[in-house]
């Protein structure tokens, strides 16, 4: 715990943590407001591409959108491992704590804590704008089981992609190229297999995949929710990815030489 304790210090010493969330508060505000701009509108096949305001759908909608934002910390987790690289700093830590497994771990469980903290600060937003929205229209705000497990989601997924991160950066260590290459798999790779309909099948195993699983409120926007996999099975797939990804961090980083 000491060593965990010590890495959230290292990323509370810089500006990027509140950076990061900061850009993802103004992500997902704009997200929310065009959400709730749009909602109620007729599509072409004269359904409403997003349900109309206040109802339960619509707030099902709202609290899924949480796991969009999941690219900012996983950037966090990118930059928590390979900044000890960059800037040399991975000595002193592994001098410091000479069994890296424990280093590792350390800042698995540290990246554990910062996700699921900026999943809490998402899903305080979407709250506050549910709230507002919904009484706005003049319904009740509602509270089931289903907004619960989505809420859960948005947690596991932002906890998932900070894991990610950290893997990521033990296995490229280089900061750039690892920011960028978890760039191109999050905004381009996942989006295209999860929106084409014949890579569909196969993009339900993706993290995005699984995250939509967990997170899905059985409203079609356009992204091929019939392809999705049960809840129980999606968030499982992203326990598996979230082992993976711990294990890389590991593997990645015990068995090289750093000098």
């Amino acid at each position: 715990m000491r060593l965990v304790r010590a890495e959230i210090q290292k990323l509370m010493t810089t500006r990027l943590w509140w950076v990061m969330l900061l850009v993802l508060f103004l992500y997902m505000a704009l997200q929310i407001g065009v959400t709730i701009g749009f909602a109620g509108q007729v599509g072409a096949q004269g359904q409403p591409v997003i349900p109309a305001r206040g109802t339960v759908p619509f707030q099902e909608v709202v609290w899924s959108m949480g796991a969009g934002g999941a690219l900012f910390p996983m950037i966090l987790g990118i930059v928590m491992m390979t900044a000890e690289y960059r800037y040399q700093t991975i000595t002193g830590t592994f001098l410091a704590t000479p069994r890296r497994e424990r280093v590792v771990a350390a800042k698995l469980g540290a990246g554990v804590l910062v996700g699921l903290a900026f999943g809490l600060a998402v899903l305080v937003l979407e709250g506050a704008a549910v709230v507002v929205a919904t009484l706005a229209a003049g319904e009740d705000v509602a509270v089931n089981a289903k907004i619960a497990r989505i809420a859960v989601g948005v947690l596991a997924v932002l906890a998932l992609y900070t894991l990610f991160g950290i893997g990521l950066g033990a296995l490229v260590r280089n900061q750039l190229g690892a920011i960028v290459g978890g760039v191109i798999w999050v905004l381009l790779v996942e989006s295209l297999v999860n929106a084409i309909p014949a890579l569909q099948p196969v993009g339900k195993w993706t993290p995005a995949g699984a995250a939509a699983a967990v997170t899905n409120s059985e409203v079609d926007l356009g992204v091929g929710t019939e392809f999705l996999l049960p809840a129980w099975a999606g968030a499982g797939v992203l326990l598996g990815y979230g082992v993976l990804f711990a294990l890389v961090a590991s593997v990645t980083t015990v068995r090289r030489d750093i000098t």
